[in-house]
């Protein structure tokens, strides 16, 4: 199912209506496309899988930047989980597109690259950017399908088994959608022999603030290693004080079935490895509240329609990449020992569940 290679990069035989149906409604796998033929020579590229839509094939690419080694640390990037919230995919893209440049210049870029392993999944659903919606092609929501199933939770919104035809669908009993397939394969990869994973998932769609969120959302009791989740926090906001994102697990704010980090952690976070999986969040409600004639499309929901939001956007999250980036290289120098857990935890409990 996997492919892998640094010859010259050609996207795959499309179809004269898939290919114009690609340009109008799926640009960002264009876009991707592009990225993977300009500097192929830097990268490596795989192709995790292909979903289809009706009689087409969409391909679910990855890129590779780094170490091979797999006792290194790494660092895993994802975007497009959602169909309908595109400006994930786009700090994504944008990230790759920096990061891809600096390399052909910037030595401190490069070693650090020899000490860790980044990858990249810019879409993970092409099939929901394709159409515009947040489900995936079988009207599934990608965020709702893991077989973990949350304590008191609300209706609907938490996700609901009754159709697809409505939102926050799960898809049925204990199956789970190719897609999340092909990202539970990547974390069970990453998470063999290395010492640290660290994953970054950009959404957008929630309040006014960006978020960086944390598990659990299914449970509002803490995961089962906190500490190392207070001391990224804490390295964090000492590092860029000036910072405006809320730091904080996602169940302050709501409970919702089957969140896919939820399970890999639960799943895969009690291997070798320390897996920490946070999701940006980014507060597409004050995109709404600046131009409020977004309301007017559904896409306007949970995306900036206007260009130099749009720029401000892809420019704002850069600093928390590269900040993600040097956690991951420097690992040993934050992540506590013994003695420093105990402190930690206690200072998770009083920043996050006081109420518990």
């Amino acid at each position: 199912m996997e492919s892998s290679h640094r010859t010259p990069f050609h996207p795959p035989e499309r179809s004269a209506s898939l290919q114009s149906l690609i340009r109008h409604k799926l640009p960002e796998l264009v876009e991707l496309e592009r990225l993977l033929a300009e500097f192929n020579s830097q990268i490596t590229h795989r192709v995790l899988g292909n979903v289809t839509y009706q009689e087409h094939s969409l391909p679910i690419y990855a890129i590779d930047l780094g170490t091979h080694d797999a006792n290194k640390p790494r660092l895993l990037i994802c975007g497009g989980v959602h169909g309908v919230e595109r400006i994930g995919t786009h700090v994504v893209l944008a990230l790759c597109r920096v990061w891809f440049r600096r390399m052909q210049w910037e030595k401190s870029l490069l070693e650090c690259f020899r000490q860790i392993s980044v990858t990249f999944i810019p879409i993970v659903n092409p099939v929901g950017m394709l159409l515009g919606r947040r489900s995936n092609g079988n009207g599934v929501d990608l965020m709702r399908n893991a077989p973990i199933d949350a304590e008191d939770a609300p209706f609907m919104v938490s996700g609901q088994r009754i159709s697809s035809w409505l939102p926050w669908y799960r898809g049925k009993n204990n199956e789970f959608e190719l897609e999340n397939k092909l990202i539970e394969n990547e974390v069970q990869r990453l998470t063999q022999e290395t010492p640290l994973l660290l994953s970054l998932d950009c959404h957008s769609g929630y309040g006014v603030s960006d978020r960086i969120w944390f598990p659990y959302a299914y449970r509002r009791r803490p995961m089962n290693d906190i500490a190392p989740v207070v001391a990224l926090k804490l390295l964090w906001e000492s590092s860029y004080p000036n910072h405006r994102y809320v730091f904080e697990p996602q169940s302050n704010n709501y409970l919702t079935h089957g969140d896919i980090w939820d399970y890999f952690y639960k799943k895969y976070g009690r291997n070798r490895a320390l897996f920490l999986p946070l999701t940006l969040e980014m507060g597409s409600w004050n995109w709404v509240r600046k131009r409020p004639l977004q309301l007017l499309k559904f896409e306007g929901l949970f995306n900036p329609l206007v260009p130099h939001r749009q720029q401000r956007t892809l420019r704002r999250h850069l600093p928390l990449m590269d900040f993600l980036r040097h956690a991951v290289n420097s690992f040993e120098n934050w992540v506590p020992n013994p003695d420093e857990k105990r402190s930690l935890t206690q200072m998770a409990h009083s920043l996050w569940y006081k109420d518990i």
